[in-house]
């Protein structure tokens, strides 16, 4: 056995038993070795030190303060960008050593950041690797975090030196696929809390991109980044706040989509659909859904989702909803047998995606929750039928009934007019819209609970 390989064998047993705090605690010493000997390390053996480095720095409070005071953060960074084409296990080794640096509190955050801020974090950022992309992602939330954190989280928004940062870590994000949620935390922090979501959106479509020639007006990177703030919102809506300005952002963005996309090609699958204008359309559109039912933890305080209705939302809402072609039970039964298959009526648009009816409808559905200024304006748009005609089953968007029926809920619950114009649709007859009835369906308001149903018809 050669001594390089001797070499890189105890290296690599030194990284195995610092994978715990008692073989850590037992390598204190390795620490300042390693760094020392980061400068001069031949790629394999980078990268093993890089590893230990990784290790040590895990939790270990003395070995963190140690790894700042040796100017480690420094080290590491030069070290991993010393060779002309970054290899994505060293960029992973170095970002990981740094994130757990960052970790321990601002003083590391400082430094670190102080390290990579901005070409570092450039050069990383253009690294196309998923692995590499999850602790890229670790380090940047964590330095723009806790005290200190809102001066970085400021650097990395600003127009010059931290936005390409952004615009990097987004297109590579759109290109491979991320393990961890460290992406998505940065985005919503970065476009909501510092309301940096128009910036980073126009951002995405420079005027030499490719993408965007041709006319186009979207690209993946769009799309990306809307799924990904779409899926933060879903999934923590807790833990987040939305202001005013995000959400008339997110309208105004679906605005735009929605004169983009054709309407007269029938979407086939779900989101994401691959083509960007359709997947924005329809970010944008589960974003408002959930923006509509985020409830500000101050009660005082008006929620966003005041300042779209304000700005016509409902209206607009009904008017996509209303230049659809029926849901397509209904259409079957209209087309007596021909199938859903046939083209769209004359006057009809069709779903770009699958579930987009239904997206419409459980924004209007989360508007008219305890809200009777809603009601009422749905009720003078002649909008009350409409949303009667989608509480039915429709292959093309799942779960319809169910956002038409809690519509109609939030509709009629503690509203009298609406209930009375609802009872007198057919001569206090139960509600049977032509649609409805052709499939032996009716709308009936329950007298005990005054909520409507649906029901089969004799």
């Amino acid at each position: 056995m050669s001594r390089r390989s001797e070499h890189e064998e105890a290296l690599a047993s030194l990284v195995e038993v610092s994978r715990t705090p008692e073989g850590r605690a037992g390598l204190s010493g390795e620490l300042a070795d390693a760094l020392d000997l980061l400068p001069v390390s031949s790629s394999r053996v980078l990268l093993l030190r890089l590893r230990l480095l990784r290790n040590l720095l895990a939790g270990d409070e003395l070995n963190q303060v140690t790894f700042v005071h040796l100017s480690g953060p420094a080290i590491v960074a030069s070290s991993a960008l010393s060779s002309p084409s970054v290899a994505p296990d060293v960029a992973r080794a170095a970002l990981q050593a740094l994130g757990n640096a960052a970790l321990a509190g601002e003083y590391h955050r400082a430094a670190v950041w102080d390290a990579l801020f901005p070409g570092a974090l450039r050069d990383l950022a253009g690294v196309k690797d998923a692995g590499v992309l999850d602790p890229l992602c670790m380090v940047l939330d964590t330095c723009c975090s806790g005290e200190g954190g809102r001066g970085r989280l400021e650097e990395l928004c600003h127009d010059e030196l931290g936005l390409p940062i952004l615009v990097e870590v987004v297109n590579t994000g759109s290109q491979v696929e991320h393990k961890e949620e460290w992406i998505e935390w940065l985005l919503f922090k970065v476009c909501v809390e510092e309301q940096k979501f128009q910036t980073l959106f126009a951002a995405l479509c420079s005027t030499n991109d490719a993408e965007c020639s041709g006319g186009e007006e979207y690209n993946a990177k769009h799309a990306f980044l809307l799924g990904t703030l779409a899926k933060c919102l879903t999934n923590d809506p807790k833990e987040v706040t939305i202001s005013d300005s995000f959400a008339l952002d997110v309208f105004d963005v679906h605005k735009h989509a929605a004169e983009v996309v054709d309407f007269t090609r029938r979407g086939s699958s779900p989101l994401p659909t691959r083509c960007p204008a359709i997947d924005v359309l329809g970010y944008s559109l589960q974003l408002l859904r959930d923006i509509c039912a985020w409830e500000s933890p101050s009660s005082e305080t008006q929620g966003p989702v005041d300042s779209l209705l304000q700005t016509g939302l409902v209206k607009r809402l009904l008017k996509y909803l209303g230049e659809l072609e029926p849901p397509s039970t209904i259409r079957k039964s209209m087309a007596r047998g021909q199938g859903d298959n046939q083209p769209a009526l004359a006057d009809g648009k069709v779903c770009p995606y699958i579930g987009y009816r239904r997206d419409l409808v459980a924004i209007i559905a989360n508007c008219l929750h305890g809200r009777k200024e809603v009601q009422d304006e749905i009720r003078k748009l002649n909008g009350i039928m409409l949303l009667l005609q989608q509480c039915v089953v429709d292959e093309e968007n799942p779960y319809l009934r169910e956002w038409g029926l809690l519509a109609v809920k939030n509709l009629l619950e503690g509203n009298v007019e609406n209930q009375k114009e609802v009872s007198e649709l057919e001569m206090q007859e139960p509600v049977i819209t032509p649609e409805i009835a052709n499939i032996g369906l009716k709308v009936e308001i329950d007298k005990e609970t005054g909520r409507p149903k649906l029901v089969n018809t004799p």
